[in-house]
Formats: C-alpha cells, structure tokens, sequence
C-alpha cells in the first residue's frame, strides 16, 4: 500500500483482494479488519474449507464497507480438485475487479502430523498430501492470481506470505510444518527477486491463540516442546489473532519493509 494510505473506512481505494484460510483464526481477523479500508467497487474473494463459515463471514463483511462485493470458495486447496475450483474464480473474479491495487494474502496452512518425529515420515502420500496444501496451493494460486490482474498502469500489487519462526528455526516433531514453511519464504524471496514491481512480504504472526496451538500443545511428540507450548499458554504469552493482524494492516499501511523480507510479530 502506499505511505500515508491512512486507516480510515475506504481509505486504500479500490482494492482486488485474495484471502486464504479466511474462515477461522488469524485470516478471520485479517478479513475483518481489511474489508472496511476497502473502497467502493472493491472485491474480496476468501478462501476455506468450510462453506458455511465463510458464508457466515462475508455476510458479515458485505455489511462493513460500502459497495464491497465478496466472494467464497468453499475448497480443500490441498487436492486437485479443490485448487482448480479456486483457481477458475481467481480468473472469473480478478480481470473484472478494479484497477488500483491487488493483495494476496497466503494465510492457509495446516500443522502436519506433529506426533511423529522425522524418523517416522516414511510414508511419501503423507507427506506430498502436506506439501500440496502448503507450498504448491500458495505458488499456483499467486501467481495465478497476478496473471489474472495483469500489470495495469497506475496500480500496485502486494503479496502476503504468513509465515513463521519455524521458517528460520528448526523444531523437533516439526519436520514438516518447518520444511513448509521454509519453502515459502524462499519461494516468496525469488518472486520479489523476479517482479521488483511487485511487494512481497513474508509476516511471521508470533504464537497465536488459534486451535492450531491447541494441537501444538497437546499432539507434539517432542515432550520438550510440547511443554514448551504449554508453558506460552499457561503464562498468557500466546498472541490475539486481532492484534497481530493489526500489526499486518500498519505494515501495509506504512509500506516501508523491503520487498521479500521476513518481519516477525517482535520485530514491530
């Protein structure tokens, strides 16, 4: 976004906006507090899994800022099917939303089978099943989606990974949430290498009071580290989805970090 955007209701223009895993969590508080700085004639097109909670939440949106169209894809993004049906209304919806600007938001994401250590991954239809949602869906459905908006004069166009410290950090028991992770920041470094037009940010949200922390907590094999993830609940250090998606929005709003870096929730 551009500097002094402001944060006001409408105050980013119109936008063409693409959000996965919106239905629950941190991508439920991100839409919330995007759809009201949207102006009129934008489109926000929310991706999940389960068809009753988006509709829920865009009835909800529709009422939150003026002239917004918002559409849902009910789709597991991990199999073919369900990212060919995401992928077609990428096309359908983005040539036709208005110019200005383009936000891909890549918050979808699944913990993996976090009881097994690495010696346990044996089997490969386990493990391409996790890299399909979580590294082949964010790649196929950005650049889909910015091939769909297409380089228009005057408009700028932004990428959001949701990332983590386990991008940076290895965890036992987590060989494949980490492995993933990983793959997207690099992934997401070589698309800002590639489009220097494009903004590309890599936002580590912090440990977030979601149910994913739920099966950190009590599925983690690694007892250390299971304990580690209960003591930051017991001690209230686990992060409100809404504030942490606040500290997203102010740096989309202040547009200052440089194209591809991983910013963490501490770093702001």
């Amino acid at each position: 976004m551009e500097p002094g955007s402001g944060s006001g209701p409408g105050r980013w223009g119109p936008v063409s906006c693409v959000l996965t895993g919106a239905s629950r969590g941190f991508g439920l508080s991100l839409a919330r507090l995007l759809a009201p700085r949207f102006g009129e004639g934008s489109v926000l097109l929310l991706l999940a899994r389960s068809a009753a909670a988006l509709a829920e939440l865009a009835a909800e949106l529709r009422g939150s800022a003026a002239g917004l169209r918002v559409e849902c894809v009910a789709a597991d993004l991990g199999c073919e099917q369900g990212l060919r049906q995401a992928t077609a209304a990428l096309r359908e919806v983005l040539p036709a939303g208005p110019p200005g600007r383009l936000l891909v938001v890549n918050n979808a994401g699944s913990l993996g089978d976090v009881s097994k250590s690495f010696l346990d991954l044996t089997d490969p239809d386990e493990i391409n099943s996790y890299f399909a949602f979580n590294v082949t869906s964010a790649l196929c459905l950005t650049s889909i989606a910015l091939q769909a908006f297409g380089k228009r004069p005057g408009s700028s166009r932004t990428v959001v990974n949701i990332s983590s410290l386990c991008a940076l950090k290895p965890f036992k028991s987590w060989a494949l949430y980490c492995s993933g992770k990983a793959s997207r920041d690099m992934m997401f470094q070589v698309l800002a290498l590639e489009e220097p037009d494009i903004r590309v940010l890599n936002y580590a949200p912090g440990p977030l009071d979601t149910d994913m922390q739920l099966l950190a907590r009590t599925k983690t094999g690694d007892p250390e580290m299971r304990q580690h993830f209960q003591s930051l609940q017991e001690s209230r250090k686990l992060i409100d989805c809404t504030v942490s998606a606040q500290k997203l929005v102010n740096l989309l709003e202040e547009d200052t970090f440089p194209s591809g870096a991983h910013v963490d929730f501490y770093d702001i």
